[in-house]
């Protein structure tokens, strides 16, 4: 989602920026060390905020830009999703 927001964004080809690079990295490293590791629940619903609130707001901010075009680059990653 990262990726697909940078491209439009920022005018990246395939490649991220370095903003968007850091914030992919800070992200895996969050979710790495998460507490409830593979049975976490998504962002909204969980109890325990891994994220800083100004990484959360960038999250936030990626997610309603790509998520729904999701749908379209990846229907079946969307629908699974959906029903996760």
């Amino acid at each position: 989602m990262i990726t697909l927001y940078c491209n439009s964004n920022h005018n990246s080809s395939n490649f991220n920026c370095d903003q968007c690079h850091s914030l992919i990295k800070y992200a895996h490293e969050r979710l790495e060390n998460c507490k409830f590791g593979c049975n976490k629940p998504s962002c909204k619903k969980c109890k325990v905020h891994c994220f800083k609130p100004e990484m959360q707001e960038k999250i936030k901010k990626v997610m309603r830009f790509s998520g729904p075009k999701m749908i379209y680059r990846y229907p079946l990653l969307s629908l699974k999703n959906l029903i996760k």
